[in-house]
């Protein structure tokens, strides 16, 4: 279940808190959500406020027989490793537990002070939490352990991951004891964090009903004689799991008490393991048999059939339908968060299979649409993945899912000179999406930053909306308003440079990468040499134009900022795609330009004088010379360049000018 705020009234003084209306403004405004609703709670007047907040973050156990349990607000990390997001949940959630319990204690004690008469049973429910507390070492120990018990979930495919997981929790909750006679036995959460392929297994009901269809189908087909038993195999499926979930909740509800008896919980433990034990073993045999292995010929114990047992062995089934039943039946998980694997499929040993996106060839974009698959359909979901999320067409699927429904905030970080993670050489992006009909997308720009101002990076985010209908498979890089403006125009130009493009000698020469601040584009091709041979490097390319008249017009326009503003906000940022050429948008009155004709035959002049041979000694090379271009020497050139196609493509004075200066620290040289 997920909580709704009203926040019209909610703002203070600032102009930009007074234009907030709804949960999606505060992230698009880039303000602290968490500390918001603390707020709230803290400032609740009323109880049924408090307690709506309270049990949809911490759910509700059933003091009598006849109540219904009400689960806490469910956080999954599908490939959790060694729990770095669910402690981020951790210590979010916190504070959130912490002030529902200081409001209900100022409820109870308002209560006692009036000398009011009142109902013996008023507050009853926030006495009964509050006095639970007493049942623990420490509050805080109460607060972090319902949160590992209550809201928390992991599944990682490797087993050692989730024990290191498991044991860091554990550790932190052993922390807040400060006495060795004070503590508890630990909780439990061998059935929150548990092993297992996210991307092989049963995600839902429908997925086990298609399956069995499918083998019983098959049955027929063979002239099989179907007992009546066979014919409801999904409903007894279902019966099973349903019995598993209860047994899961009834397990949980052990945990919250104080003084349990070992033996009854460890019995408790191990039925509910062997239940969801003897349900996945079922699963996996309906699911080996999509991958062409004979369910019918499988014993009921692995051992026994080898094809089988090496088959369970390399992709490690995982029944998100059995496993988490009671969430998936409710609709799925609240919140999911995670940083998948950055892996094409071709480096892992396992097949995952019915995936829209299996086309992709990437094992992060399955693990986004198997989120997907278990949200909520209230609920959010946040991931840190690569750019190529916004910026490739193998991606455009992914978006697709991803914003189907919901409003879409894509913030992007690069790789140089700073970095998200030191260990990780490559541009990422991270998204959040939120239930929505109106379909909103935002974005930021390219951020950039020096390592010594990495902790202030999230807090100057700023978010443009950009149409839901855009021209192709990328979500543009903007960060300001004005670049909306300028972004349209640019596509008011309906020539791309393509379209002056045909099979020739007319060749403009560039690198397909490289190039951190710049791209460099020539008539010649740079020189190479290899243990003083002359080459041509991998990395360099060519096009050919239709005439040679339009070799140095060509030139000054994919040299311009423009241009490199266009590759910024469209591009992967590290390569330099024909795609991208040939459908950068250029005016046919630029390619007929004698100015800019001009000027690109003195950028070419000032590219040569400025060069130098970078020398490298490479241990599989050799010796390598390559022409290496000090183009920020010819930028006053450049912006020449610019000043010329603002007319083309009828720039304001303000547009060339932040045309002129985009991205100027860190192309000079300057940070």
């Amino acid at each position: 279940m997920i909580l709704l705020i009203p926040i019209q009234n909610w703002g203070g003084g600032s102009e930009r808190l007074r234009e907030i209306s709804s949960i999606n403004n505060l992230i698009t405004y880039n303000l602290d959500i968490r500390q918001f609703a603390q707020d709230v709670i803290e400032n609740c007047e009323g109880p049924e406020l408090l307690r709506a907040i309270y049990y949809t973050i911490a759910g509700r156990i059933p003091e009598k027989s006849n109540e219904q349990f009400q689960p806490g607000m469910s956080v999954l990390d599908p490939t959790c490793g060694s729990s770095a997001f669910l402690f981020a949940a951790l210590n979010i959630l916190e504070p959130l537990y912490e002030a529902c319990l200081d409001r209900m204690q100022v409820f109870l004690d308002e209560l006692e002070n009036s000398g009011q008469k009142h109902r013996s049973d008023k507050f009853g429910d926030f006495r009964k939490i509050v006095k639970r507390i007493d049942d623990h070492p420490n509050r805080r120990y109460f607060i972090l352990k319902s949160i590992v018990l209550s809201n928390l979930y992991g599944v990682d495919i490797m087993e050692e991951a989730t024990e290191i997981c498991k044991l860091r929790l554990f550790l932190k909750l052993v922390a807040q004891v400060d006495s060795v006679d004070k503590i508890e036995p630990l909780p439990d959460i061998d059935f929150n964090i548990r092993a297992g392929n996210t991307l092989v297994g049963f995600a839902s009901k429908d997925k086990v009903r298609d399956a069995i269809t499918m083998s019983e189908a098959g049955k027929q087909k063979q002239g099989l004689l179907l007992f009546p038993e066979h014919l409801d195999t999904l409903g007894r499926i279902e019966e099973k799991a349903e019995i598993a979930d209860r047994k899961f909740k009834q397990f949980r509800q052990m945990q919250t008490g104080f003084g349990m008896d070992t033996k009854d919980f460890s019995d408790a433990k191990q039925n509910l393991g062997n239940s969801l034990k003897l349900l996945s073993e079922e699963l996996d045999r309906y699911l080996a048999s999509e991958y062409g292995i004979d369910r019918n010929s499988i014993p009921s114990e692995k051992k026994y059939n080898k094809e089988f047992a090496e088959w369970c062995e390399s992709h490690q089934p995982f029944h998100w339908f059995s496993e988490f039943y009671g969430i998936i039946n409710e609709g799925g998980f609240d919140v999911i968060i995670g940083n998948p694997p950055y892996l094409e499929q071709r480096q892992v040993n396992y097949a995952p299979r019915n995936f829209k996106c299996s086309e992709n060839g990437t094992v992060h974009a399955m693990c986004i649409e198997r989120s997907i698959q278990l949200l909520h359909r209230h609920g959010c979901m946040s991931m840190i993945v690569p750019l190529a999320l916004v910026s490739t067409q193998r991606m455009q699927v992914v978006q697709e899912m991803l914003e189907n429904d919901h409003n879409a905030w894509y913030t992007n970080y690069s790789w140089r000179p700073g970095k998200l993670f030191d260990t990780v050489n490559r541009a990422l992006t991270i998204f959040v999406v939120t239930p929505s009909k109106e379909g909103q997308i935002f974005s930021t720009n390219y951020q950039k930053w020096i390592s010594d101002s990495r902790d202030m990076l999230m807090f100057g985010l700023k978010f443009v909306e950009f149409p839901r209908q855009r021209p192709a498979f990328w979500v543009p890089k903007l960060g300001k308003q004005q670049e909306r403006a300028i972004l349209k125009k640019c596509l008011k130009v309906k020539t791309p440079l393509g379209q002056f493009m045909s099979a020739s000698n007319n060749c403009v020469y560039y690198r397909t990468t490289g190039g951190l601040y710049w791209k460099i584009f020539s008539n010649f091709p740079p020189a190479f040499k290899v243990n003083g041979k002359s080459g041509h490097s991998t990395r360099e390319t060519c096009f050919t134009l239709s005439s040679k008249k339009m070799i140095f017009p060509a030139i000054a326009i994919l040299s311009s900022n423009l241009f490199w503003w266009w590759y910024t906000i469209t591009t992967n940022c590290r390569n330099l795609n024909p795609y991208d050429i040939q459908n950068y948008p250029v005016p046919q009155s630029a390619m007929q330009d004698t100015e800019l004709i001009s000027l690109g035959e003195r950028y070419i002049e000032d590219l040569k004088v400025n060069s130098i041979m970078l020398v490298l000694n490479q241990k599989q090379t050799g010796r390598t010379e390559t022409q290496s271009f000090k183009v920020q020497k010819s930028k006053p050139i450049i912006d020449q360049i610019d000043h010329v196609l603002a007319k083309h493509y009828g720039f304001t004075d303000e547009e060339l000018d932040f045309i002129i200066n985009y991205d100027i620290k860190y192309r000079m040289g300057l940070s």
